[in-house]
């Protein structure tokens, strides 16, 4: 099978990511959901007289301000086709944020960002041409547009015209308090009450960060195929770290929020009881035993371990590396190659969730995929161009970093679904073994699907009792012999937190989920024999 070659050229200094190549390593990060805040650009406005065309999803989201005139957008996309395009797409972006740090009792930094630009692909064959600009004028589009062309295809020939039609979409959820249109001192009052509170669990407690985030991101893309649509997202997060220093060195405890939503956030979670829960964690590793090693039964509490079906199946069934033969799924629709008891979503509908979209960065609808059931591979998840070389529709998982960056195969919000067992149960039914309540960051390898995480809460089960804490732990397994070893899943479905996944040098925001579930053989890698 012939392999996709990708050109790109810039008009900004910055070079759009290139597709990742065979055996890609992806990895996913607990610790800043917005994380691609500090990696843009703080680029100005152009001045571009710019509206959203579509009809306006809601009041708050209608007073957003980004945006192209239709005409503009044709004739960007003629000019992109003009040298025998197969597909053209322009992707047009306005991002907005605030961000607080506070370290060590003192408030570091309070910042705000705005990043505005566009992307335009072109595609010939197998070959893609991109490019990218700050400069949302119409001779900044068509200069954009003529670039990408001309890496897509040398020579010239013809004018094809583009006729758009607007997609009315449904907006994910509603923002009730728009995070743009609060003061910062509240922003840092939240990280303030946050260090009181943490500070209180006791003298051990000896450093303690937080940070704040938000972010406002407003999107419209429009291709060659006709479609226009655009979205806007709100995001809202908070973190807290904390680091207790006893007789074991120093542990550290962890605990983040962050939903599709705006300041409103702070009215279903309160940032004393993340703080108080994060230095308890540190506090209880003080007492902690370090983490047993060997092959024994781990029993993933609700919630706590969805990264680890993120990374040990999701990546291997996106589209784009099946294509390059860089997952242990391809060519398995139709198998069992899970437990029957596991049913795997990706789904980006769920509202409110860190990983909800309306539409994709390619302007497919967000859709619930069913990837998995009752342990029968039964699909892939697909971007646009993947989707289209094989003749069927997208699924609503094409995403980019941002307007400099090209699509590509990503997750949303992947969970597992309910079973029927008792949490309680599960445990009680374990004679020896780890309980993880919560994992951290990993890395896998989609080729083979072998995977390290961090255990960041965790306990031992004796005689299907949960007994000492335990620390300096890591999950060490294969995402297909995780999924066959599952015996057993609870009724608790609970989301975890919110997530970044980076792949292929591009951070989106994910969410994951799963109930309380055991896996009857894994590797715990402890330093305790």
């Amino acid at each position: 099978m012939a392999t996709a070659v990708s050109a790109s050229a810039t008009i900004s200094s910055a070079s759009p990511d290139r597709p990742g190549s065979r055996g890609t390593r992806v990895q996913y990060d607990r610790r800043d959901g917005l994380g691609q805040r500090a990696q843009e650009p703080r680029s100005e406005p152009s001045g571009a007289s710019v509206r959203f065309l579509r009809p306006g999803p809601s009041e708050g989201r209608r007073a957003s301000g980004l945006v192209i005139d239709e005409s503009v957008l044709q004739r960007a996309l003629g000019a992109a086709l003009r040298t025998g395009g197969d597909f053209a797409e322009v992707f047009v972006e306005d991002r907005r944020g605030t961000s607080a740090y506070l370290d060590d009792g003192k408030v570091e930094e309070v910042t705000s960002s705005r990043s505005r630009g566009a992307g335009i692909r072109v595609v010939v064959g197998e070959t893609t041409g991109f490019a990218h600009t700050a400069d949302l004028g119409e001779a900044g589009l068509l200069a954009a547009a003529e670039a990408a062309a001309a890496v897509a295809r040398q020579g010239g020939g013809g004018t094809r015209a583009v006729a758009l039609s607007a997609r009315a979409v449904a907006p994910e959820g509603s923002v009730a308090i728009p995070p743009a249109g609060v003061a910062k001192a509240r922003k840092v009052e939240l990280l303030k009450r946050a260090d009181e509170a943490a500070r209180a669990e006791g003298g051990a407690i000896r450093q303690v960060a937080a940070s704040y985030g938000d972010s406002w991101r407003s999107i419209l893309v429009a291709n060659s195929e006709g479609l226009l649509a655009g979205d806007q997202q709100v995001k809202t997060l908070f973190r807290v770290s904390c680091v207790a220093t006893g007789d074991t060195g120093m542990q550290t405890g962890h605990e983040s929020v962050g939903h599709t939503v705006g300041f409103e956030l702070f009215e279903r979670y309160h940032v004393d009881d993340l703080a108080r829960r994060a230095a308890r964690r540190a506090l209880t590793k003080l007492t902690a035993r370090p983490a047993p090693s060997g092959t024994m039964p781990v029993v993933l509490r609700s919630g706590g371990g969805g990264v680890l079906f993120h990374e040990a199946c999701g990546h291997g069934l996106e589209a784009d590396l099946v294509a390059k033969s860089a997952s242990v799924f391809r060519g398995r629709v139709g198998e069992l190659v899970a437990s029957p008891l596991v049913t795997l979503v990706d789904d980006g509908t769920m509202s409110g969730e860190w990983g909800a979209i309306s539409i994709d960065d390619e302007g497919h609808p967000a859709q619930r995929n069913v990837l998995i059931r009752d342990g029968v591979l039964t699909d892939f998840m697909w971007d646009r161009l993947r989707a289209r070389q094989e003749g069927r529709a997208g699924s609503g998982n094409g995403r980019r970093q941002s307007y400099q960056h090209l699509p590509m195969v990503r997750m949303t919000n992947t969970y597992v679904l309910d079973g029927a067992d008792d949490p309680d149960e599960i445990v009680r039914q374990t004679d020896r073994g780890v309980y993880v309540a919560q994992l951290g960051g990993g890395q896998v390898n989609t080729a083979s699907g072998d995977f390290v995480f961090g255990m960041t809460e965790a306990y031992l089960i004796e005689d299907g009792v949960l007994t000492e804490p335990l620390r300096e732990g890591n999950l060490i397994g294969n995402g297909p012999e995780v999924l066959r070893n599952i015996d057993a899943i609870g009724d608790d479905f609970a989301m975890g937190s919110p997530g970044t996944c980076g792949k292929d040098g591009q951070g989106v925001p994910v969410g994951d989920g799963q109930p309380t579930l055991r896996v009857t053989a894994l590797t715990v890698g402890g330093t305790a024999g």
